[in-house]
């Protein structure tokens, strides 16, 4: 993606994620979003130091038939500790003569990155699939040890440990709660309240993190009706993290490769896709939720004047009566008086970027209409 034309001008997204949310928002800024980072769960690193250094330790010195690595960052955790411990070239070298099983690509690159290969990858990045694998195999009196992702797999251990395995686990990191729990329930609030055009997950735990909020809330069915109309889109990396979302009928989606690059560019082309505009007289115009932009330039618009042109661009070309244009301001006046004030005052404000163009047509006794080309 060479090219930066400000496509997401005046769009507002939330990332959910802490792991590498820099690096997500700084690539949607550069094409003029506006991001909020409130990661629904925190990383607790080490939880059990020496636990995982005497597990090591037997890997090294029983020996293991077989190694699952289940995430990218965990297997680096891994690695680290055992550095710190003068284990590190050890471990390895141990690791390169054994059976390695990785989750997914992030894993199997974390695998690589220390000189080592994967034996088998699952592509799906599910636990399940190693499991099928490893019982279609047989396990019955291997010895196995399991890098534990952050919310921890007791499945696949029992399934394994069902099968006649031993298995060793590798718990090197965990999800535990938000560093900042008020800018969750505050993000939360404010989707509900049609604020954000889009939020993005790249781990199944923040998201059903971030549905239990919603729930704690209570604002779900207000969040599951902004994602049906359209106006919030649900972003997640990959099927697995998506899964939860589905679950909870927010109609995610996700790229066909689960990797950030891809979901950042699923994000770009879907918020700046020619569906989410409206083609005018004076070029496209895109209605965010809380600004608009004509041909990618922010304009200057007030609260009422963002609630007007939203209601026009609903459905364009569709005439619309004051009584419906003052459903959408706020208070509770009705007199339509005050609906033709506040189109009279979105018009002076759109004025300087329309030349001859009006953008918003009168129909006598009728309304108003949003003109397009």
């Amino acid at each position: 993606m060479t090219d930066l034309t400000p496509v997401l001008a005046g769009t507002r997204i939330l990332v959910t994620a802490q792991r590498r949310s820099d690096e997500l928002a700084g690539a949607l800024m550069r094409r003029g979003a506006e991001v909020v980072i409130a990661p629904t769960l925190g990383v607790v690193p080490h939880i059990d130091e020496d636990a995982l250094l005497r597990r090591t330790q037997e890997v090294l010195e029983a020996g293991v038939d077989t190694v699952v690595v289940t995430t990218g960052i965990g297997f680096r955790g891994w690695m680290d500790t055992a550095e710190a411990a003068g284990l590190g070239d050890e471990l390895v070298q141990a690791l390169a003569a054994v059976r390695l099983v990785a989750r997914g690509p992030k894993a199997r690159g974390a695998l690589q990155a220390v000189g080592l290969k994967a034996d088998w990858v699952a592509e799906s990045e599910t636990s399940a699939e190693i499991v099928d694998f490893l019982l279609a195999e047989g396990v019955d009196g291997c010895r196995i040890a399991v890098q534990h992702h952050g919310a921890g797999d007791p499945h696949l251990e029992a399934k394994l440990v069902a099968g006649g395995a031993s298995v060793i686990p590798l718990e090197v990191y965990r999800w535990g709660p938000p560093t900042d729990p008020a800018a969750v329930t505050d993000t939360a609030l404010q989707v509900a309240a049609g604020a954000f055009d889009a939020v993005m997950f790249t781990s199944a735990p923040a998201a059903t993190a971030w549905i239990a909020e919603l729930e704690e809330q209570g604002v779900t069915d207000i969040v599951r009706d902004l994602v049906a109309s359209g106006r919030l889109l649900v972003a997640a990396v990959g099927p697995v993290t998506a899964d939860p979302l589905v679950n909870a009928g927010l109609r995610p989606v996700h790229p066909d490769r689960s990797r950030m690059g891809a979901l950042v560019r699923l994000v770009i082309l879907t918020l700046g896709d020619e569906a989410h505009s409206v083609p005018t007289p004076s070029g496209v115009l895109h209605v965010r939720a809380s600004a608009a932009t004509l041909n990618h330039g922010v304009l200057p618009l007030s609260p009422n004047g963002l609630a007007i042109l939203r209601r026009l661009a609903r459905n364009p070309g569709e005439v619309v009566s004051r009584d419906r244009l003052l459903e959408v301001l706020p208070g509770d006046s009705a007199d339509p008086h005050t609906a033709e004030v506040a189109v009279a005052r979105l018009r002076e404000a759109l004025s300087p970027y329309l030349g001859s163009h009006p953008l918003v047509r009168t129909v006598i006794k009728r309304g108003y209409v949003l003109q397009t080309s």
